[in-house]
C-alpha cells in the first residue's frame, strides 16, 4: 500500500474522484489502452472448470480438444486487431498456476475511479486477484475497493454510459448480495444501477449485451429480459439483434473500439453481417480456442483507458 496508490480509493459517503491519468466513462469512447490476460499460460480446465459454465460443458459433449499452437496463434491474431486499431495492449503478468487468467475481465473490472477487485466463484481461479493488483499497484491505477460480501465477476459489470451500469448475477458466478454491494458504492457516487438477474446458464450479463458505441448495444433478445431491453431503448440505446446460437457461442460478447469500430470473432458471421450492414468496421479473429473454453473478447479484455465518446 502506498500513499499514490491505495488499496483503497474509494470514499464511503462517495464523492470520491475520478482517475487524472486514466479516464474510463462508458463502454463506448475511443479505447486507447486495454488489459488482456497472458496466453503462454492458457489451457483448457475442462472437468475442473465445467461446473462453473454450461459454456464448457457444451464443449465437452461436442469433443472439441486444446491445440496450445493454436491458440496462441489466435491470441496473436486478437493482439493484432487491436495494434491496427490504434490500441495500446497491457499484459498481466503471468501465472502459470492460473490457466484462466487470459479472461481478464472476470478477476477485476475498471471504473472511472480505479479498479475493482473481484471475488472468483471458482476456487481454482481466486488466485488471479494477485497478478490484477500487482499490474494495477505497477501502473499507477488505484484500487476504489474489493469485492468482500460474496462472488462477483467482472462480466456482470457493464457500464451502458456515464455513472449508468447494468449489473448482473446468476447467484452462482455472481451472487445477488455482492451485486448490491457493489451497487452500493456507486450508487453513492450518484450512479443509476439497474440489475439484472439471470440464469445460471447464461454465466455473465456481457454474454447477451454489450455497447457497440454510445447510442447502439448488441443483445440478444431471445434471453434479455424485457425489462432490461426496455431500459435500454428508453435511454435511446438501438438493438442490434444477436441470435441464440450466436450468443451461447460467444457471438454477442464483443469489444466497442471507438470510431463506430467492433472486435467481434469469425464465428459471429451473422452479427458481424448486421453491424457491417449497420455502418460498423468490423475485425474477427477466430476464437474458437477461447470461445470453446467459455470465454469471448469481450471476457478476454479490460478496458483502461477511453477517451470521450
Amino acid at each position: 500500500m502506498t500513499d499514490e496508490v491505495p488499496l483503497k480509493a474509494r470514499i464511503d459517503d462517495g464523492g470520491t474522484p475520478e482517475m487524472p491519468k486514466w479516464q474510463l466513462r462508458s463502454e463506448a469512447g475511443m479505447l486507447t489502452d486495454v488489459l488482456l490476460g497472458p496466453a503462454d499460460g492458457f489451457r483448457w480446465m475442462g472437468e475442473e472448470n465445467a461446473a462453473w459454465s454450461a459454456l464448457v460443458r457444451d464443449t465437452l459433449r461436442k469433443g472439441y480438444s486444446f491445440d496450445k499452437q493454436t491458440a496462441m496463434r489466435q491470441h496473436r491474431e486478437m493482439v493484432q486487431a487491436y495494434g491496427e486499431a490504434g490500441v495500446s495492449c497491457h499484459f498481466l503478468p503471468l501465472d502459470e498456476f492460473n490457466p484462466y487468467q487470459v479472461y481478464a475481465r472476470d478477476s477485476s473490472f475498471m471504473t472511472p475511479y480505479g479498479a475493482v477487485i473481484c471475488q472468483m466463484a471458482n476456487p481454482r481461479r481466486r488466485g488471479e486477484y494477485a497478478a490484477c493488483l500487482r499490474f494495477y499497484l505497477q501502473h499507477g491505477i488505484p484500487i476504489y475497493d474489493m469485492v468482500s460480501s460474496g462472488n462477483f465477476e467482472g462480466g456482470d459489470f457493464n457500464m451502458i454510459a456515464h455513472r449508468c451500469a447494468l449489473i448482473g448475477y446468476t447467484d452462482h458466478r455472481s451472487e445477488e448480495i455482492a451485486a448490491r454491494q457493489v451497487a452500493g458504492w456507486l450508487e453513492a457516487e450518484g450512479w443509476e444501477i439497474k440489475f439484472a438477474p439471470i440464469d445460471q446458464f447464461y454465466v455473465h450479463i456481457d454474454l447477451m449485451v454489450c455497447m457497440l458505441n454510445e447510442r447502439c448495444a448488441a443483445v440478444c433478445l431471445d434471453t434479455t429480459e424485457e425489462d432490461v431491453v426496455d431500459w435500454l431503448k428508453a435511454k435511446g440505446i438501438e438493438i442490434i439483434p444477436a441470435t441464440f446460437k450466436e450468443t451461447m457461442a460467444l457471438g454477442c460478447n464483443v469489444v466497442a473500439l471507438g470510431n463506430d469500430r467492433i472486435l467481434s470473432t469469425a464465428g459471429a458471421k451473422d452479427l458481424n453481417g448486421k453491424l457491417r450492414a449497420a455502418g460498423f468496421k468490423v475485425y474477427d479473429p477466430d476464437m474458437t480456442m477461447f470461445t470453446w473454453a467459455g470465454g469471448g473478447v469481450h471476457c478476454m479484455c479490460q478496458p483502461l483507458n477511453r477517451e470521450a465518446a
